[in-house]
Parts: C-alpha cells; sequence; structure tokens
C-alpha cells in the first residue's frame, strides 16, 4: 500500500488525516508541521479514535520535514501556525529534493497559484503537481442540485471548469441526473440559478476540501475510477500562455493520466477561455 505524507496540521491537514486514515487505503500517513507537538497530538487523537470507528492505518506526527521522502503522495494542506512572511514556494523546493519522484497534491482553495507557479517555475511535471479543491465545488454544486429536482446528490454527474468564485463554469451540456441530460431536467433558468451560486460557495470548509482530497488520493492509489476536478497547470509545450484552471482528470499512481474535456456550448467554451486567458 501507498505511504502519504501530509504537510500542514492545520484544521484542513488534520481533518484530511483523519477522513484518509479511515478510508483505509493507505499503509502509512506522516502528519507534518513544525509548529512544536500539533502534529503528534492530532496523529494520536486519530489514532485513538481507530478503535472506536474501526481502521487500524499508521498515522504518525512530526515536525520533520525530511519524512516526506518515501511518500508516494505529498499532500499540501494548512500550516497548525501561519507565517505571513513565509515563502508559499518553499515546502515544493523541499519536495523536490527529498522526494523527487512523489505526485504533489495541493488540497488548499488559494493553492490554485502556488500549482501554476510550481510548473512554471519550479519546472514540476504538469501531471504530478495538482490542485484537488475545485472537487469539493463539485459535491457543493452537486448537492444543490438534488434539493433543486429534490433528488439525491448520488444521482448527479456534473463538472467544474475554469477559476473559482469569478469565473467558474458548470459544465451542463455533459451533466446528468439520474442517469438524464442534466438540460432536459433542468429548464435554463434554472440552470443559469444554479451557476449563479458558483462563486458565493467558495472558498469550500476545511471538511469537504479534506473529502476531496481523499477522493484524488483513491483514485490515484487504485481505490476509485472516478473523475476528479483538479486545478492543473496549463499546457504550454507549444508556447501559448494561460493558467491553472478546473478541469476533470484520470488519476494514477503517476498523477494525472488524463485531462478530460467535456463537450460545451458555445457560450461556455468562451467563457472557460477566458478563465483560461493571462
Amino acid at each position: 500500500m501507498t505511504d502519504v505524507a501530509i504537510l500542514g496540521a492545520g484544521e484542513l491537514g488534520g481533518s484530511l488525516a483523519h477522513v484518509l486514515a479511515r478510508r483505509g487505503i493507505v499503509r502509512r500517513i506522516e502528519l507534518i508541521d513544525p509548529a512544536g507537538q500539533v502534529a503528534a497530538g492530532k496523529a494520536l487523537d486519530i489514532l485513538q479514535t481507530g478503535p472506536v470507528e474501526g481502521f487500524d492505518t499508521q498515522v504518525r506526527g512530526s515536525t520533520d520535514i525530511s519524512r516526506v521522502a518515501g511518500a508516494a503522495i505529498v499532500v499540501l494542506a494548512d500550516a497548525a501556525t501561519p507565517t505571513a512572511d513565509a515563502d508559499p514556494l518553499l515546502p515544493l523546493r523541499q519536495i523536490a529534493q527529498l522526494a523527487a519522484r512523489s505526485v504533489v497534491l495541493c488540497a488548499g482553495p488559494e493553492h490554485r497559484t502556488i500549482v501554476e507557479r510550481g510548473v512554471r517555475d519550479l519546472r514540476y511535471a504538469r501531471t504530478r503537481l495538482f490542485g484537488s479543491a475545485p472537487e469539493a465545488l463539485v459535491a457543493s454544486m452537486r448537492a444543490l442540485v438534488a434539493l433543486q429536482t429534490n433528488g439525491s446528490a448520488r444521482d448527479v454527474a456534473l463538472a467544474v471548469l475554469g477559476v473559482p468564485p469569478d469565473h467558474a463554469v458548470v459544465a451542463w451540456d455533459e451533466a446528468t441526473i439520474g442517469g438524464f441530460a442534466a438540460t432536459r431536467v433542468l429548464q435554463q433558468p434554472a440552470r443559469r440559478k444554479l451557476s449563479a451560486q458558483l462563486g458565493p460557495l467558495w472558498p469550500p470548509g476545511p471538511h469537504a476540501l479534506a473529502h476531496a482530497a481523499v477522493e484524488a488520493i483513491a483514485a490515484m492509489v487504485g481505490a476509485s475510477r472516478r473523475t476528479v476536478c483538479c486545478f492543473v497547470a496549463p499546457d504550454t509545450a507549444h508556447g501559448e500562455r494561460a493558467r491553472t484552471v478546473a478541469l476533470p482528470v484520470r488519476l494514477g499512481p503517476a498523477g494525472i493520466a488524463g485531462v478530460d474535456h467535456p463537450t460545451l456550448s458555445v457560450g461556455t467554451q468562451v467563457a472557460l477561455d477566458n478563465a483560461m486567458l493571462l
């Protein structure tokens, strides 16, 4: 099974470690934070919860960044004690030195720029540095659609593309509700009203972000075959300038195995193209 290291034992990092341990899909979780015994304390709390909730995933807390070495997946979460003047790219530089082959998953809603700069400035491969926060936004939108249709969120399949909160769009043309095209089930005024709620839903809360990150990890370790909406850096191989946006991706052990580009209406495609422009 896979080893996962989580950098940051703040509210998001702690929730992520707990949710991931409870899923039982990885062998060991290293929760790392420089703030005293915060990571160790949260790791112990999760371990003590294991017998109650029925999981036995190994969880260890540490202040030592070198423990990322050997982890197949490194997750950037939130520091227990944020530092305003900290270099946002420092964790990526450290990971590049200590765990050069690891896939790096950025779990925070503010990490879109980290993904972009990591690929552009630090030369990370766009397939192994990406962010999972958009999946939490997808989950929120699925819940709203379920409320609108008096159904279940499990029956709703959709993707959110672009740059939230101001430049995000729902791919309604390929969305389905209970197996039927969303454009048949929901009239255009209802779809427009739902799309207008994307902005206020951002940023998602720590628990939703933790679940989104775990869904991405589950796909990477083979415990799920779900498509996950992630922040993906642009492909600049042809010299085109663009910015990191949310797109549906297929994940595997090496990170992004493929990007799914849904068929969009003219208006939605124009909105996505505008979001991608620098």
